[in-house]
């Protein structure tokens, strides 16, 4: 029996072959469990007469592998995979999908994130581990899967959907209005840190100065990648503590010579799980980054594999992790700084805006407007209808500004401001208006104002 990937956290991955329970040395496995399995087993391990019946006493983490699905686990995280296109994690109801690819074929179907997988092909998922519900998902290209899902609403639905190729594009990033640089990370694989440290000196060269790291629905990845990214990250010198068999101890982080600026926000939600939130706790711990979003998913276990002496590999829970300074992860999940409602891009992108504007007043929110809306900003005397492009503008969270047109209102005392495109559903705004307006003799405003909108939702 050989340990490998001592430092390996679950990937919420799909694999690419059937699950098939091929025997292994079934006392081999008990003195590895007995050895370094750290959580609750409900059965004796002694009385079990074979490997499938110790993997149910264990956690839902904790499986065992072939050869092949191992192999097929591993580089599935770089690989074009034959499936529907969706991550996956494993919940009490089912199979929880955390996240639904753009080019694959669940993507055009009526599947989104936080639907629950309750049965494949008409079998229950209640039971199943991931690597189960995966090998089922996935097949041969071309050929059919059947797929019942509880939505998020509470109602169920069952779709036929075509397996089709599809890859995970890991690493997405663009430059936001402000000069604020967004790079989401969906996994933590091999490559996540290099890939975020490459997004990261692209957006400097285009004039990036603070930057969003969003780990929304990211369900983990290696421990090795999270260590990795908590060392960009200024004054996060340790990355988590670990619970193991043999006892604490502290792991620290891996420093590099790319940092973060000390205002990062850095997003996390519901789905957020595993490595995402090891970054999370300790961001969080050591005052590192500013938290937006939600509460995390509450995955605070580490695995590693085993690989046994007939060529399977045994994966196993060997540790609970928690924060630098003792924040608990697992089954609690990681509570940000600043909890939101919608997508935390918005709320941060809003943030970020206006500490470069440190000096503008803030004016009420326009909650809820319709997307045909008109502004109209009041002053207290004439004023000139701006000449310079940028005096009034209108920026999407999350993007960059939208075209508008403008125009005097009442006794030249009003701007009136109108998007040149209808305004989008559920997206939030802010309107940032500059000190650059002048009044009929020439001078300008003496402030600058600002104010978020938020759009009403699409009607049924």
């Amino acid at each position: 029996m050989k340990k490998v990937f001592p430092s390996f956290l679950l990937a919420i991955l799909v694999l690419l072959l059937p699950f098939q329970a091929y025997a292994a040395p079934i006392d081999e496995v008990r003195t590895i469990i007995d050895q370094d399995y750290v959580g609750e087993i409900t059965g004796d391990l002694d009385n079990a007469t074979s490997i499938e019946d110790m993997m149910k006493m264990l956690d839902s983490y904790s499986t065992y592998y072939t050869k092949e699905e191992y192999e097929s686990f591993v580089n599935s995280i770089d690989h074009t995979t034959v499936g529907v296109g969706v991550v996956i994690e494993k919940h009490p109801q089912g199979i929880l999908i955390l996240d639904v690819i753009e080019n694959g074929s669940a993507y055009q179907s009526d599947i989104n994130i936080g639907d629950i997988i309750t049965a494949v092909n008409g079998k229950s998922t209640k039971d199943m581990t991931v690597e189960e519900a995966s090998s089922m998902i996935t097949g041969t290209e071309g050929t059919l899967v059947s797929i019942t899902l509880l939505k998020t609403d509470g109602s169920k639905i069952t779709l036929t959907i075509q397996r089709k190729p599809f890859s995970v594009e890991n690493v997405n990033s663009k430059l936001l209005y402000g000069n604020v640089g967004y790079i989401q990370l969906k996994s933590f694989s091999t490559n996540g840190a290099k890939e975020v440290k490459e997004a990261y000196q692209a957006l400097v060269s285009q004039g990036a100065t603070s930057f969003i790291l969003d780990l929304q629905n990211n369900g983990g990845g290696y421990v090795t990648t999270a260590e990795d990214i908590i060392g960009l990250f200024p004054g996060a010198k340790n990355a988590y503590k670990l619970r193991i068999s043999e006892g604490i101890y502290m792991a620290p982080s891996s420093y590099q010579p790319i940092q973060f600026p000390s205002d990062t926000r850095v997003l996390v939600n519901r789905y957020s799980a595993s490595a995402s939130e090891m970054t999370a706790a300790a961001l969080l711990d050591q005052d590192a980054a500013i938290l937006y979003g939600e509460k995390t998913y509450g995955k605070g276990t580490m695995q590693s594999f085993y690989e046994l002496s007939n060529g399977s590999y045994l994966k196993l829970t060997v540790g609970e992790f928690y924060g630098p300074n003792n924040t608990v992860v697992n089954k609690t999940g990681v509570s940000p700084y600043i909890k939101t409602l919608s997508n935390a891009i918005y709320e941060a992108h809003f943030d970020s805006i206006v500490e470069k504007n440190k000096d503008y007043e803030k004016l009420n929110d326009l909650l809820e407007v319709p997307t045909t809306k008109k502004f109209t900003i009041n002053f207290n005397k004439p004023i000139q209808l701006p000449t310079q492009p940028d005096s009034i503008e209108l920026v999407e969270l999350g993007g960059n500004t939208i075209k508008i047109s403008t125009e005097l209102g009442k006794d030249s005392k009003q701007i009136i401001v109108k998007p040149n495109a209808p305004l989008k559903n559920d997206a939030q705004y802010i309107l940032l208006i500059h000190p650059k307006i002048t009044d009929l003799s020439g001078k300008k405003i003496k402030n600058g104002y600002y104010l978020k909108v938020t759009v009403q939702s699409a009607k049924e």
